[in-house]
């Protein structure tokens, strides 16, 4: 069976860079896809906006809200808008500290909202948690149905 895909939303190459060291740091050795802007995310996820592709759905998305193109939380609102989609985990990843980014995202149907942590040992024990809980203890929704069929 195939390791599950995380999906890593993030145009800052920098925090791309800390989130996949920190995954390796972290020994999850899931691959990660990385999209750099919205419109990308949305493309992997929905190609030709008509559904199909042979391409796996991810097991879990970790979104940043500031994106270039299209923002994130238009993003997650897509994602939970389409039956195919909305059952996937969604991890907010972000900066933002604004009260309302927590409760749009929240809104919009993320599973979770992480803010970045400035420190490298602080972020890699995040994203360590994260990787744990969604992919080892968290029992995923059942793929009948999904394009990992």
């Amino acid at each position: 069976m195939k390791t599950p895909v995380i999906l890593l939303v993030e145009d800052n190459p920098d925090d791309e860079a800390l989130t996949l060291r920190a995954f390796k740091k972290s020994n999850v050795r899931n691959e990660v896809l990385v999209m750099r802007d919205g419109a990308e995310a949305l493309a992997y996820l929905f190609p030709g906006d008509g559904g199909g592709g042979d391409t796996p759905y991810p097991a879990l998305v970790l979104l940043d809200l500031n994106l270039p193109k299209v923002g994130g939380l238009e993003v997650l609102h897509r994602i939970r808008a389409d039956e195919r989609t909305q059952l996937i985990p969604v991890v907010v990843l972000t900066s933002s500290k604004l009260e309302e980014d927590i409760l749009d995202s929240y809104r919009n149907g993320a599973n979770a909202y992480v803010r970045k942590p400035v420190k490298f040992s602080d972020f890699t024990e995040a994203v360590n948690a994260l990787g744990v809980f969604w992919l080892l203890m968290n029992e995923p929704v059942p793929a009948h149905g999904t394009k990992s069929d």
